[in-house]
């Protein structure tokens, strides 16, 4: 018998022709579960002048993209891109869609799920399917103050919809030879229908991107007090990274929410990762193991943390630090110059 909803179906975000890397992460995740159920993996590109982004879709996994082009869809808005959204839901039947836990990405899956309606699950940081027959999404986050993971299943209403925070999932290696189907979906909304207006775009100085950094040098409670995050964004700063830090600092105000990682943070996947006087509590590992390279600095030869760390160097911060960006600025081998050992 021939499922009335089929395959799984990604939202492409992007901002100025360019893709959220959450994107892609998330049609590595929607290929790696439609491969358990024989499903197809379709991507939804909204914008203007964004067929590249379609074509780069399918490179990274997706079979077919549907494409949604028009002047009004070139900036964000809540209106025109949960209508266009909704209408090709509502055409193709997905049984499942997935959107990153992005500011974006949070408000329009929140505004479509309540027009299709079904039910929705925010802010995953694990994402499975059920074999079948079944083939439920299996959408997992924190629950009860951070204490246990939940489940969530939605079993009567489809398509089933959860967002996923940013870094959790790896994306398919590109493969520019994959091949699939581009669909243009006809849209038609005029300016004047739409409420809001984008009349300028300010940029946060001090907002920080930890999702997409290459480099993050982050403190933990071991750090001491404000005074030392100072050391940290200066040998960041060298290395072309972003501070983060683990929760304790953020509770403390040594530093602001917006660079914390962790459970209750941000989940990242930089190329280096340096946990400095950080213990290693799994509320922070479990958004920073994704790292290529770790690499631990603590006093405590027993802390957790050098149990993931793939390099680690016992000593006080205060020391190792200065040293790390002395060898830094010197165009040395940080490990060479500190005594770094593999773990």
């Amino acid at each position: 018998m021939e499922l009335e909803y089929q395959g799984i179906m990604v939202w492409v975000e992007q901002r100025d022709g360019v893709a959220k890397p959450v994107s892609w992460q998330l049609i590595g995740q929607a290929r790696r579960m439609a491969e358990k159920i024989g499903a197809e993996v379709y991507a939804l590109v909204q914008g203007e002048q964004v067929e590249h982004l379609a074509r780069e879709a399918i490179c990274y996994g997706a079979d077919r993209a549907y494409l949604i082009e028009h002047p009004v869809l070139r900036e964000y808005r809540t209106e025109p891109y949960s209508v266009s959204t909704l209408d090709v839901i509502r055409q193709v039947k997905p049984e499942i869609v997935l959107i990153g836990a992005t500011y974006q990405g949070r408000d329009l899956a929140g505004a479509i799920a309540t027009h299709l309606p079904t039910g929705l699950t925010a802010d995953t940081t694990m994402l499975d399917v059920e074999p079948n027959p079944s083939r439920l999404l299996l959408a997992s986050r924190p629950a009860f103050s951070e204490k246990l993971m939940a489940t969530i299943l939605c079993k009567k209403y489809k398509p089933q919809m959860a967002t996923a925070r940013p870094g959790i999932f790896e994306a398919l290696p590109r493969d520019d030879s994959r091949t699939g189907q581009i669909i243009r979906v006809p849209f038609d909304m005029k300016e004047d229908d739409i409420a809001t207006k984008v009349l300028k775009f300010y940029q946060d100085e001090d907002r920080v991107n930890l999702e997409d950094a290459e480099v993050i040098v982050a403190g933990g409670r071991g750090m001491g007090g404000p005074e030392g995050f100072a050391a940290l964004k200066q040998l960041a700063d060298l290395l072309g990274g972003v501070v983060g830090a683990s929760r304790p600092c953020v509770d403390e105000e040594w530093i602001s929410h917006a660079h914390q990682v962790g459970q209750t943070g941000k989940t990242v996947r930089p190329k280096l990762y340096i946990a400095v006087g950080i213990s290693g509590a799994v509320q922070h590992t479990i958004g920073m193991t994704g790292s290529d390279v770790i690499v631990a600095i603590n006093k405590d030869p027993n802390a957790p943390i050098f149990d993931v760390a793939h390099y680690g160097i016992v000593g006080d911060w205060q020391e190792v630090v200065p040293e790390l960006i002395k060898a830094v600025s010197a165009g040395k081998p940080a490990a060479a110059a500190t005594g770094g050992a593999s773990r």
